[in-house]
Formats: structure tokens, sequence, C-alpha cells
């Protein structure tokens, strides 16, 4: 599956904080990290956590959210 992850900068936490758009049941920002990379990888963790308890629970995947097909990468 392929999910968005945004990772943006917080002043306020003084951390990168980590927004899942399609997990709408969530709580927004779901994760952080001091550096971006640790903020990658907790967001893959959270990631693996809900799809696999999605999984486990029988609840239904969010869509994932994709580019048009008019879209491409330089």
């Amino acid at each position: 599956m392929k999910y968005t992850i945004i990772i943006q900068w917080s002043e306020e936490d003084q951390c990168y904080v980590v927004l899942l758009p399609e997990f709408t049941s969530v709580m927004q920002p779901c994760t952080h990290g001091d550096t971006y990379e640790e903020a990658v990888k907790n967001a893959q963790e959270v990631l693996e956590m809900l799809i696999e308890s999605s999984l486990e629970d029988g609840t239904p995947l969010p869509e994932p959210q994709t580019l048009g097909k008019t879209f491409k990468v330089a």
C-alpha cells in the first residue's frame, strides 16, 4: 500500500511532526522525530501498526491518495 506521509517541522514542538492524512480516525499528528530520518522511521512504524490493526480487526483500509497519471517526476 502506498500511503501519504507528511513531515513538517514544528517550531512549537522543536521537532518534525508526522501526519498520515488517509487515516482520519487517528489523532494527527500521529508521531514525531527529532530528526527527519527519525520521523520517517516512526511514520513507517505507525503505518505498519495501523495496517496490521485494521487487518486483524477486519476494518477496511482507507484508499491511498495518488497523483493523476498526467503528473511525471522529472
